[in-house]
């Protein structure tokens, strides 16, 4: 069977459907039910190890930049280059990813990862080091992730199957933003104790834990998905899929405009810290430790919570616009930390939205080809919005690229929350109820402008 048959035959959800496109019903969960299946548990744990050491690296790579060059630009720029090959390969990883299978191919980008952080950490303990070599070493690791994002996207439905995969997706990230708890703050001490070069030297080996979780796994207890055989015409096939698909287009076209001008954290953070609040790495950290409080907040809530709503993910993202603006305008620095916490949770609530919609909309034949070109979009963007949010923060200050990165958020969440409507047979209707103005979306044939709040 062609994966381009598999995705045409398999059911979709009707987009026009008001349930699908904004308001799927709600399903109660154990909040770490999925923890119960050992391939998962093995995944999850090796993924605790080595997400601390990404956090280390990205903390210790964007400082030492800074460090080097005392430009916010230059720090957009190695976040381009990271995320550069995602926006240029990410549908042909996807294509890979759907032909290969997961576990072997984790295998090979997770072992590539860890020999570029050892080589750079070489390089920044011998004194070595030089912009450039970070360049390159950012380069390198944003090539291993055109292949290495979809297939650890998809292979959580191979670890869990369908049952679980709403509360494994959330677990995933509330993982990843744990680690930025533990992260941030070991590197900043590393940082200002024994340099930089031991954040990356520790990242590079933190990868023995999950390369050791994927060898121990027991392949008969995966739940296996058909591979895409080798075809013409399968990225276009992947493409058309979503373009007929509005429940899948647009929280794509979202999280891009978000991911590019909204999510630079690396750029508006080091900036406020350095140029606002005149602090040091510590400082740094300190921002990234509160927003993962929040973000981890807002993973386990999304674990607890069940099926993902499109009508949730529009307002986080339009509540994150929001408090960018406010955080910019936040005179003064301990303002400013407080904010990072519900930012990191309203950002999570975006990103955990997102990819759990996305996957359970999605067939299994073509599901490595949406997460990479969600990936891609989400990710990919950074190139572009990365030195351009730099540029802006070196020549107009930090808080007004801050508070230009939370306009085009609340605007591009606006606009497509609009459409979502429109799609799903909904209008919006303004009224009052018990003395309140109350706004909501209710069916286009609805009797009365605003139906009574419950």
């Amino acid at each position: 069977m062609s994966t381009g048959s598999g995705a045409a035959s398999a059911p979709a959800p009707d987009p026009y459907d008001t349930k699908t496109a904004l308001d799927a019903p709600a399903r109660k969960n154990s909040m770490f039910s999925s923890l119960r299946i050992r391939n998962y548990r093995l995944f999850f744990l090796g993924q605790v190890v080595s997400n601390i050491g990404t956090w280390m690296q990205r903390i210790a790579q964007d400082w030492l930049v800074l460090s080097l060059t005392g430009s916010s630009a230059a720090v957009g720029i190695t976040t381009a280059l990271q995320f550069l090959p995602m926006l240029l390969f990410g549908l042909y990883g996807g294509v890979l990813v759907d032909r290969l299978r997961k576990r072997p191919t984790l295998m090979v980008t997770q072992s590539a990862m860890a020999l570029t952080s050892i080589a750079l950490a070489v390089l920044t303990l011998t004194g070595l080091v030089q912009v450039w070599h970070i360049y390159v070493a950012a380069l390198a690791l944003g090539l291993a992730t055109v292949v290495d994002n979809p297939a650890r996207q998809s292979f959580v439905s191979e670890l869990v199957g369908p049952g679980q995969l709403q509360n494994a997706v959330s677990l995933n990230s509330a993982n990843f933003q744990s680690a930025r708890l533990v992260g941030p703050a070991v590197a900043g001490l590393l940082i200002t104790g024994v340099g930089t070069g031991w954040a990356f030297l520790l990242n590079g080996l933190s990868f023995v834990a999950p390369l050791t979780g994927l060898m121990l796994m027991r392949t008969r207890e995966l739940h296996p998905v058909e591979r895409a055989p080798r075809g013409k015409g399968q990225l276009r096939e992947g493409l058309r899929y979503v373009a007929g698909r509005p429940d899948l287009l647009w929280p794509i076209v979202l999280v891009g405009f978000m991911g590019t001008f909204a999510f630079n954290f690396p750029v508006y953070l080091s900036a406020f810290a350095d140029d606002v609040f005149h602090g040091d790495a510590g400082v740094y950290s300190l921002f990234n430790t509160l927003m993962a409080v929040g973000s981890v907040s807002g993973a386990l809530l999304a674990a607890r919570r069940g099926t993902a709503r499109l009508r949730l993910l529009i307002t986080a993202a339009v509540a994150f616009g929001a408090l960018e603006i406010l955080a910019a305008a936040s005179p003064e620095l301990w303002m400013f930390a407080l904010i990072m916490v519900p930012l990191g949770l309203v950002s999570m609530t975006v990103n955990v939205t997102t990819n759990t919609s996305l996957q359970m909309s999605t067939d299994p034949s073509v599901r490595g080809r949406v997460m990479a070109l969600y990936m891609m979009v989400f990710l990919g963007g950074a190139p572009v919005g990365a030195p351009i949010v730099g540029w802006v923060t070196d020549t107009y200050g930090a808080r007004v690229g801050f508070a230009a990165g939370g306009a085009i958020a609340m605007t591009a969440a606006a606009v497509i929350g609009l459409i979502l409507a429109r799609a799903g047979g909904l209008r919006l209707a303004v009224g009052w109820h018990r003395g309140h103005p109350v706004v909501r979306f209710v069916p286009r044939d609805h009797p009365k402008a605003l139906a009574p709040a419950a």
